[in-house]
């Protein structure tokens, strides 16, 4: 698992570097000049590996049906801030240092934008990122305050398939309805992702059987349609000419690849490896996108295109590692402590009633 998700944040990291560049206006973005002048050929393979985010989202759906297993709402709350939060925050600030000093490529946001960036609740306000990777943290947020409805009540078999059957069929609903809100809150573009992942940890745990396969290919089929609406908006904003067809494959192949997973036919890959991939995914992709294209401008003259992006991906896999040892661990460990005492707090006097009022002294 931990190394599927190097390689997704790999693509997206090949996607910003080699096939996109930070801009449609090739004068502006971190290469000064067309990516697919630079990279003749695989600039059009690095135009489809955004649909790593995908492959992240089915991912997602999977590690969070497993980690939630048998914990309480406030034990799932507690690990999802202490998994996001610390190295958000580092990355909120190093982003906005480096585009504050270098605005080669992106601009810095101002000090308010930036300080409710902080709470990774800058979407709904309509606040734009620090980072314009930070948008799949708000759709990774939705669908935790989905899923704990299911913690709420105790993850068992039987809810968590009647969750990913509800979802499918509200996504469903909400396309065919088209209510704003909920939209907002089902996201059927990328409910397909989560439910098949949440399928297949089901698969994992116990067996495959007819109905869990359905709930796969009803997901995958969903995501088909998504895939090729998302590569056709990307096309036009991009003013490229990007057939779906590519897109599609790389999606089914995520999700056979996480199949295979669940199967247990990737049971032989191990190593002390996957455990420092693991660490660095997360840092890896909140830092990359607007730093790394900074570096690449400031670079381009001085090292050759393929050498820039592999000293680029180097530098933040190095810089994710560290983040993860002298950041993410310490600061995780601090608020896990805070939470934990907060919420027993919580649960210590829940069932006491107001406080009354001191009596005054009475009247003689």
């Amino acid at each position: 698992m931990d190394g599927l998700r190097l390689i997704a944040a790999l693509m997206v990291v090949f996607h910003h570097y080699v096939g996109f560049g930070g801009n449609a206006d090739a004068a502006k973005n971190a290469w000064a000049k067309p990516v697919d002048v630079v990279f003749p050929t695989a600039s059009w393979l690095a135009s489809y590996t955004w649909t790593g985010v995908e492959f992240f989202f089915v991912i997602s759906g999977f590690v969070i049906c497993m980690s939630s297993w048998g914990r309480s709402l406030g034990e799932f709350f507690t690990s999802r801030v202490v998994r996001l939060y610390p190295a958000y925050w580092f990355g909120v600030v190093a982003t906005t240092a480096v585009v504050t000093l270098w605005p080669v490529v992106v601009r810095p946001e101002s000090l308010k934008d930036v300080l409710l960036n902080l709470t990774m609740l800058q979407e709904p306000f309509g606040v734009r990122s620090v980072d314009a990777v930070y948008w799949t943290l708000w759709v990774e947020l939705r669908f935790y305050l989905l899923f704990a409805l299911v913690v709420w009540k105790g993850v068992t078999y039987r809810r968590v398939v009647l969750f990913c059957a509800l979802w499918t069929v509200a996504s469903v609903l909400v396309t065919a309805g088209r209510a704003p809100f909920a939209d907002y809150v089902v996201m059927p573009e990328y409910s397909p992702y989560f439910i098949a992942g949440v399928a297949m940890y089901l698969m994992h745990r116990f067996r495959p059987t007819m109905l869990l396969w359905g709930i796969v290919a009803i997901s995958w089929l969903f995501s088909v349609r998504q895939v090729a609406l998302y590569n056709d908006a990307l096309a036009v904003s991009l003013g490229r000419t990007m057939d779906s067809k590519p897109a599609i494959a790389l999606m089914t192949l995520g999700y056979l690849v996480m199949l295979a997973l669940a199967l247990g036919r990737l049971n032989w890959v191990r190593g002390k490896w996957l455990t420092v991939a693991g660490a660095t995914t997360y840092p890896l992709y909140l830092l990359h996108e607007h730093i790394g294209w900074t570096g690449i401008r400031l670079l381009r003259h001085h090292v050759s295109p393929w050498a820039l992006v592999a000293v680029m991906t180097l530098g933040m896999l190095v810089a994710a590692w560290l983040v993860h040892r002298l950041v993410e661990r310490p600061l995780a460990r601090i608020l896990k402590r805070g939470l934990t005492g907060a919420l027993g707090s919580v649960r210590s006097h829940a069932d006491e009633g107001p406080a009354r009022p001191p009596r005054g002294p009475t009247a003689p």
